[in-house]
């Protein structure tokens, strides 16, 4: 859809291409949002029946992608410029580039989305049988008749500052960080090279279908290798409620392995592979055709 060496493009790009771009921040939020609307249905249990008739989800999701293309976009294309030496040259992407450019998305994701997820874990473990990572926890406010301890996002995240400071919002951080580095890089990666794979060679950029099937395949083969460290980030960030369980990451694998066997860190895995495909697909989709918008880039594609 770009001309420029962002996820999805394959053309030449104009000399200020090399420079950094707030344009796939913006971009990134729209595609965020897509794969919210999209992904709602298959995410209720998940993410959304504590958030139901609030903007948060749309709100913090759409963010979190926003920064998550953004930087990745200009780090990519960043590196890439780096190999132009010739001025008016076209820039080179090599696969090394798209490697860094998203293990340093990964890791900036973290910083953002750890907060948000254990908000999310904490919301849920109150307001419904928490099975994430299979924890088997009923939520205290429905097993004991007590009023729930977070009466929403906003308490929720002040409550955990003055209980157990700001460390406290990262509790899981370190397993999220195992989950995502590699996980944008089987995410980023598939994509760029499918979308790429798909197109043919007259095409300056590939088409919306090529950009849809490409971006969620990206998403299956990403959300389903990582979902043994998303088991463990989830039982890390759901520990300390009602109990103290693990000591740290590598504790918790030991001991989720030792009582519940290798299966336990599969266990989900079809499920996000599943919903990771119309949510990925949305994502990339909203994310090309919107970087196409705003740049008035009108190059026509073929199917």
């Amino acid at each position: 859809m770009g001309t420029d060496p962002a996820p999805g493009g394959r053309g030449a790009a104009a000399p200020a291409m090399g420079n950094f771009q707030m344009e796939d921040f913006a971009a990134g939020w729209i595609g965020g949002a897509a794969s919210v609307i999209v992904g709602h249905p298959l995410d209720t249990v998940k993410v959304f029946g504590f958030f139901k008739g609030m903007s948060f989800p749309l709100a913090s999701i759409a963010v979190y992608n926003s920064v998550v293309f953004g930087v990745f976009s200009n780090t990519q294309r960043f590196l890439s410029w780096q190999h132009c030496r010739e001025p008016g040259a076209s820039p080179s992407r090599t696969l090394s580039d798209l490697l860094l450019a998203s293990m340093v998305a990964g890791v900036v994701s973290v910083g953002l989305g750890a907060p948000v997820d254990l908000i999310k874990i904490r919301l849920q473990m109150q307001t419904q049988p928490f099975q994430e990572g299979n924890l088997s926890l009923k939520p205290r406010a429905v097993a004991l008749g007590e009023q729930p301890a977070y009466q929403g996002p906003v308490h929720c995240i002040t409550t955990i500052v003055r209980t157990e400071g700001l460390a406290g919002l990262y509790r899981g951080a370190s397993a999220m960080l195992l989950r995502d580095v590699p996980g944008y890089c089987l995410y980023f990666i598939p994509y760029v090279l499918l979308s790429e794979w798909i197109t043919p060679e007259a095409c300056a950029a590939p088409s919306p279908c090529a950009v849809w099937l490409a971006g969620g395949m990206a998403g299956a083969i990403s959300w389903g290798t990582a979902t043994p460290m998303d088991v463990v980030k989830s039982r890390l960030q759901a520990d300390g409620v009602y109990l103290n369980k693990y000591k740290g990451v590598l504790d918790c694998i030991a001991q989720s392995y030792q009582k519940e066997g290798l299966k336990v860190f599969f266990r989900g895995i079809t499920v996000n592979a599943v919903r990771g495909f119309p949510m990925s697909a949305a994502m990339f989709l909203g994310y090309e055709l919107s970087l196409q918008a705003i740049r008035g880039d009108h190059v026509v594609t073929g199917p």
